[in-house]
C-alpha cells in the first residue's frame, strides 16, 4: 500500500521572529571521521557544508587505517573547515585501547603534540587526550562509591600530567575533556573543581550523546553543566558533544533535525558518530561527490544565516517527534525553518513578522529532503509549495504542511512579496510502497532502527525484506498510477553478496527487465538504483525477483515522468561573496527576487547532476554574468542556454558579474553523453607488468590491473581531442582495499592513489575511494588541460597500489 500519513488535527511548531537566539553557530554539522584522506569525500560536497569541526585520528595512529589528521587537514581547511579535534588514544591500535600505562602514553602524546605544534595552522588543532575514560582505562561510570573515588583519583592524576606535558610542548593549545562516553554529573562536578583548583581546566568541555533518549535528556544535560560551572565559579566553556546519534539517526533527514535543533538552540558544536565506514561525513556522502537526503539537509542548515530565534516544537524534549530550528536575517530580509521528525500534517505559525522587514505579504516556498538511503542519491530539494500569504493582523504568517514523512526534513524560506505571481511549484504524482507491506515470496521481513535498537541501520517504515536468496523469492507490490506514462522507479536496497547483484523486473507478470544492484556497505546500509517502466492507468503488479547473488529490498517510489529533470537554484539563497543587494520588488520566478551583483561580488550554486554528462544551463539574470566550473569560466547570456559538463553529484558553479540581477540558475538534463570521447581499458599501452584482465562488470568486458606499486608500472591512454580546453577525465574504476587491525567496530576500507599526468606536464595525485567489491565500478571526475588534436594520459603509483581501470571518459566542460 502507499505510504500516508495524515492527522485528523494539524500539530502546531510556533517560530517567533522577535526573540533572538544569537547569531548561528552551524555547530551541528561536525564528524568524526568523517573525512578519510585528502579528497575523500571530494571538494565538492565538503565545501558547501561549512563544517565548524572534524574529530580525527593522530598522524600515523593505529586505530584505523586512514583519517589522519594532517593528512585530511589539506582538503578540510582548504574548503572552509573550522577545526580539527585530534583524538590522542586513537594513536593505539585495539578497541578499547590497550591500557599500557602513561610510561607508554606520554612519549606517543610528545610525539603527536610535536607534528600539530609545529605547523603554521597549529591554533586550528585541539587535542582530546582521553576519550570515553568513564568506561576504558579509568571506569568512572561505576556505582560503587570507593571503587569511583578511587578510580576517579587515578585518572584526575593523569589528566593533570598529560595536560601539562601538552602545553609543556605547545604553551596555547587548546585541550578538550573529559570527553566522556555519556553525560555524569558527578563526574563532571569533581573534574572541573579539580581543575579549578590545579590550573587544568579545559579550553573545551566534551561528551557523548549516544542514545536515542539524547533526544530527551540532552537539555537536562545541558543545562546541568552550566549549573555546575556556575557553582563552582567557572565562566561558560565551550561544549563540544563530540559524538552524537545513532545509526538509525545517520543519513536521515528527519532524525538529523531533530539532533541539530537542540545542539544549535543551545549553541554548542556537535560531531555525528562513526560507526561505520571514514570518509563519508558520517552517512551524508555517497561514493565520493553524490549527495543523499541527509547531506542536503545539512546544506540547508549551512544556509541558514543571521540569527537563530525560538521554536516552540509540539513536544519539546520528546523522542521521534516534530522539531525544528529558525533563523532570521534583517539584512537578506529572510527568515528559514528547518523542521521534521513526525508524520502527518502541520501548521507552521511564524510570529512577529515586522513589516520593516518583510511588508504585509511574503512568498513561502517549502521544500522537502527525503530519505533517499544511506548510499542513495538525492537530487536537489524538490519544492512542494510557493505562495504568497499576508501577514495577519497579529503580525503572524501559518505556513500549511500536508503530509509529512517521517524521516524526511523540510525548509520553508520567507521573503517579502513584490509584484507578479510565484510560479506554482512543480510536482509530479508520486507514491512509495514498502517491501514489508509488498507479497513476500521465499523471503524474510525484519524489524531495524527502532528506538530500542537504535544502533540498527534505518529502514524506511523501520523494515525491509531480507533472506532473498531462494529461485523463486520475489517481492510484488500492488501499485496504482493516475495516467499513462512512463513513470521514474526507484528501489531502495541493500547488497552485500561481494559483487553487483540484479533483481528481474516485470510489470503484471510480463517479461522481465535486468535491474543492477551495485554493492552496499552492508545489506542494510542501503543505496538506490533507479530505473523507468511504462504504465497504464489504473492498478499493477510491480514484481522485483531474484536474479544474480542477493539483496534486501526496503521501499520503491513510483513518480510520473514530466520530462528531463529540470531545477531552479534561487540565487537569494546560494552562498556568496562581497557585499550583494537583495531585492524582492517582483515576485515573477522563484518567488525570492534577486541577487544584485557587482564587481567583486559573487554568488556559489550547488548544482546536482544524476550523472556524469552535459546539461543545459541557463543563468537567468539582467545582463551577461560569468560562470565558473571546475576552474574554466564562461560567459553566460541571460535566458540562453549553455551546455556544460557537469560530474556525478555536486557541482559547485561560481556567478559573477560587473552589474546584474540574478534570479536563479537553472538547469536540466539527463546527462548527455553527446561530444564525450571514450576510451576502454584495452585501447590503452601498459608498462611495468600492469595488464589487461577479462572482466563481465567491466565496461568493454575487460580492466586494467596491477597499475602502481612501482614507478614503471602504467597505463598511458592517447586521447584525440578535437577542441583545446578543460575537460572532465571521467574515470571508471574499482578496487576493494581493506586493512583491518584485529577488531570489527567499522568497516576500515582503504582508498587508493593514481598520479595522472597529461602529455608531459606535472602528475596530479587523485584519490579513489574503495568501491566495496573489485567488480563494482565508480566513476570520479579530474579536470584536465586538453590541447586540440592528440594528448596522453598516463596513469601510475610509484608508491602502492592504483585501482583498477575499465575505461576512461572525456566531456569537455563548455560543450
Amino acid at each position: 500500500m502507499p505510504v500516508t500519513g495524515h492527522t485528523a488535527v494539524p500539530q502546531r511548531l510556533t517560530v517567533d521572529l522577535a526573540v533572538s537566539e544569537g547569531p548561528v553557530l552551524h555547530g551541528a554539522n561536525g564528524a568524526l571521521y568523517g573525512l578519510s584522506d585528502d579528497g575523500v569525500p571530494g571538494d565538492a560536497v565538503l565545501a558547501p557544508l561549512k563544517i565548524t569541526s572534524i574529530s580525527q585520528k593522530p598522524e600515523g595512529g593505529a586505530q584505523h587505517p586512514n583519517g589522519d589528521a594532517l593528512t585530511v587537514a589539506r582538503s578540510f581547511f582548504r574548503n572552509g573547515g573550522g577545526e580539527i579535534n585530534v583524538l590522542l588514544q586513537d594513536v593505539y591500535a585495539e578497541w578499547p585501547y590497550e591500557d599500557l600505562g602513561l610510561d607508554d602514553y606520554l612519549p606517543r602524546v610528545d610525539r603527536i603534540v610535536g607534528e600539530v605544534s609545529a605547523r603554521p595552522d597549529r591554533d586550528r588543532f585541539v587535542y582530546v587526550p582521553f576519550n570515553e575514560p568513564d568506561q576504558i582505562w579509568y571506569h568512572l561510570d561505576v556505582a560503587d562509591r570507593a571503587e569511583y573515588e578511587a578510580n576517579r583519583d587515578r585518572f584526575l592524576r593523569d589528566w593533570k600530567t598529560v595536560y601539562e606535558r601538552i602545553r609543556a610542548i605547545h604553551p596555547d593549545a587548546r585541550i578538550a575533556g573529559p570527553n566522556e562516553a555519556a553525560y555524569h554529573s558527578r563526574l563532571l562536578t569533581d573534574f572541573l573543581a579539580f581543575a579549578r583548583r590545579e590550573d587544568v581546566l579545559p579550553q573545551v568541555m566534551t561528551w557523548h550523546e549516544l542514545d536515542s533518549a539524547s533526544l530527551r535528556d540532552f537539555q537536562a544535560h545541558h543545562d546541568d553543566y552550566r549549573a555546575i560551572e556556575r557553582k563552582l565559579g567557572i565562566a561558560p566553556l565551550t561544549v563540544s558533544i563530540d559524538e552524537y546519534a545513532n545509526r538509525r539517526d545517520l543519513s536521515v533527514p528527519g532524525q538529523l533535525v531533530q539532533w541539530v535543533s537542540m545542539f544549535e538552540r543551545n549553541k554548542v558544536y556537535a560531531n555525528q558518530a562513526y560507526w561505520d565506514a571514514a570518509g563519508n561525513l558520517s552517512g551524508l556522502v555517497v561514493r565520493t561527490n553524490i549527495p543523499n537526503g541527509g547531506w542536503w539537509f545539512f546544506r540547508w542548515y549551512a544556509g541558514l544565516t543571521g540569527d537563530t530565534v525560538e521554536v516552540t516544537p509540539p513536544r519539546p524534549h520528546t523522542v521521534d517527534t516534530l522539531q525544528g530550528l529558525a533563523s532570521l536575517d534583517t539584512g537578506r530580509r529572510q527568515a528559514q525553518v528547518l523542521l521534521g521528525g513526525s508524520a502527518g500534517d502541520a501548521d507552521v505559525v511564524v510570529r512577529n513578522v515586522s513589516p520593516a522587514v518583510f511588508g504585509h505579504a511574503v512568498v513561502a516556498a517549502v521544500a522537502e529532503a527525503a530519505w533517499s538511503g544511506y548510499e542513495g542519491a538525492h537530487p536537489a530539494p524538490r519544492v512542494l509549495t510557493r505562495t504568497e500569504v499576508r501577514v495577519a493582523g497579529d503580525g503572524s504568517v501559518t505556513v500549511p504542511l500536508r503530509g509529512l514523512r517521517p524521516m524526511s526534513a523540510y525548509r520553508i524560506v520567507l521573503t517579502p512579496a513584490g509584484r507578479g505571481t510565484p510560479a506554482p511549484a512543480s510536482v509530479p504524482w508520486s507514491a512509495s510502497y514498502e517491501a514489508q507491506d509488498a507479497a513476500v515470496t521465499g523471503g524474510q521481513v525484519r524489524t531495524q532502527g527502532t528506538v530500542s535498537d537504535a544502533n540498527g541501520y534505518a529502514a524506511s517504515g523501520t523494515q525491509h525484506v531480507g533472506s532473498l536468496d531462494s529461485p523463486d523469492s520475489r517481492v510484488d507490490f500492488t501499485v496504482t498510477v493516475p495516467a499513462d506514462g512512463t513513470y521514474d522507479l526507484a528501489i531502495l536496497y541493500g547488497n552485500q553478496s561481494g559483487g553487483p547483484a540484479t533483481q528481474r523486473l516485470s510489470v503484471d507478470g510480463g517479461d522481465p527487465v535486468t535491474v543492477g544492484c551495485p554493492s552496499t556497505q552492508n545489506w542494510a546500509h542501503g543505496g538506490r538504483t533507479d530505473v523507468r517502466v511504462d504504465l497504464s492507468a489504473g492498478t499493477h503488479v510491480l514484481t522485483l525477483a531474484k536474479g544474480e547473488a542477493e539483496v534486501t529490498l526496503d521501499r520503491v517510489d513510483l513518480t510520473a515522468r514530466t520530462g528531463a529533470p529540470s531545477t531552479s537554484y534561487e540565487a537569494t539563497l546560494a552562498d556568496v561573496g562581497g557585499g550583494p543587494s537583495y531585492d524582492y520588488s517582483s515576485s515573477a520566478g522563484t518567488g525570492t527576487g534577486a541577487l544584485g551583483l557587482r564587481e567583486g561580488d559573487r554568488a556559489v550554486f550547488d548544482v546536482y547532476a544524476p550523472r556524469d554528462g552535459s546539461f543545459s544551463v541557463v543563468a537567468r539574470a539582467s545582463a551577461a554574468v560569468e560562470l565558473t566550473l571546475h576552474g574554466e569560466t564562461v560567459t553566460a547570456t541571460p535566458d540562453r542556454p549553455l551546455r556544460l559538463y557537469l560530474a556525478a553529484g555536486n557541482n559547485r558553479v561560481t556567478l559573477t558579474a560587473g552589474d546584474a540581477s540574478v534570479r536563479s540558475l537553472d538547469v536540466s538534463g539527463d546527462g548527455s553523453a553527446t561530444g564525450t570521447i571514450a576510451y576502454g581499458a584495452a585501447d590503452a599501452v601498459l608498462a611495468g607488468g600492469a595488464r589487461l584482465v577479462d572482466c563481465v562488470h567491466a565496461s568493454g568486458g575487460r580492466r586494467i590491473t596491477g597499475l602502481g606499486g612501482g614507478p614503471a608500472r602504467t597505463a598511458r591512454f592517447t586521447v584525440d581531442a578535437p577542441r583545446s580546453g578543460r575537460h572532465l577525465l571521467v574515470v571508471h574504476y574499482a578496487h576493494d582495499d581493506r586493512r583491518g587491525n584485529g577488531h570489527a567496530y567499522n568497516t576500515d576500507i582503504v582508498s587508493r592513489t593514481a598520479d595522472i599526468t597529461v602529455g608531459t606536464g606535472a602528475p596530479l595525485r587523485v584519490t579513489f575511494k574503495n568501491t566495496w567489491s573489485p567488480d563494482d565500478y565508480w566513476t570520479l571526475a579530474v579536470p584536465v588541460d586538453l590541447e586540440e588534436g592528440r594528448n596522453t594520459l598516463t596513469f601510475g603509483n610509484a608508491d602502492g597500489p592504483a585501482p583498477d581501470i575499465a575505461g576512461i571518459e572525456l566531456g569537455r566542460i563548455v560543450g
